[in-house]
């Protein structure tokens, strides 16, 4: 779960890093090889979209609040 801006930060860069490591898993093995490790890498993408999202509600709430 991500708390802090920090977190966020850090989040949005490994985020970054995994669609930069699936796009070149499909490049490399388009044929349908590896597959387990282009859907790990997606599923990890999946996840840290949700807790971003979930953060950034955190924070509009916070600010719709104040």
């Amino acid at each position: 779960m991500i708390t802090t801006i920090s977190e966020y930060e850090i989040a949005c860069r490994q985020l970054d890093e995994l669609e930069a490591k699936l796009e070149k898993l499909q490049s490399k093995h388009s044929g349908g090889e590896k597959g387990y490790t282009k859907a790990g890498v997606r599923k990890l993408i999946a996840k840290l979209h949700e807790e971003l999202a979930i953060y950034e509600a955190s924070i509009d709430s916070t600010q719709i609040e104040s």
